[in-house]
C-alpha cells in the first residue's frame, strides 16, 4: 500500500472582499466561461444583479462554492444540472445540521434547568 502525500493550500481572504470575474477565475483556476455557466445555473451568484458580465462582483462565499463545484465535477464527473442539485441538497443538509445542533443545545439547557 502506498501513501500519497498531498499539500494543503490555505488562502486567507477578507470576509468582506469583493472579487471581479477575473479575480474569481484566477483564484478558482478556471475559465470565465465556466463561471458564467455556474451563474446561469444558479450555482453561484454575483453580489449585485447587473446584466453585464464584465461588471459582475463576487463575494468569498461564491469563491468557496465555485471550488466545491469544481471538486464535485472533478471527483464525481457531474454535469452542471447535477452540480446545481447536489449543491442545493448539500446546503439543505448543512442547514438541517445547524438546526439539529441548535435544538440539541436548547434541549440540554432545558434538561439542565430541571
Amino acid at each position: 500500500m502506498t501513501r500519497k502525500d498531498s499539500i494543503l493550500t490555505v488562502e486567507v481572504v477578507e470576509p468582506q472582499m469583493v472579487l471581479t470575474l477575473r479575480d474569481i477565475c484566477e483564484r478558482g483556476e478556471c475559465p470565465a466561461e465556466f463561471v458564467i455557466k455556474l451563474v446561469s445555473y444558479g450555482i453561484i451568484a454575483p453580489v449585485e444583479d447587473v446584466p453585464e458580465v464584465r461588471h459582475w462582483r463576487f463575494d468569498v462565499a461564491a469563491l468557496a462554492r465555485l471550488r466545491k463545484a469544481q471538486r464535485l465535477q472533478r471527483d464525481l464527473k457531474m454535469n452542471l444540472p447535477g452540480l446545481a442539485m447536489s449543491l442545493e441538497l448539500l446546503d439543505e443538509i448543512q442547514e438541517m445540521r445547524r438546526e439539529v445542533d441548535r435544538l440539541n443545545q436548547q434541549l440540554r439547557q432545558l434538561m439542565g434547568e430541571w
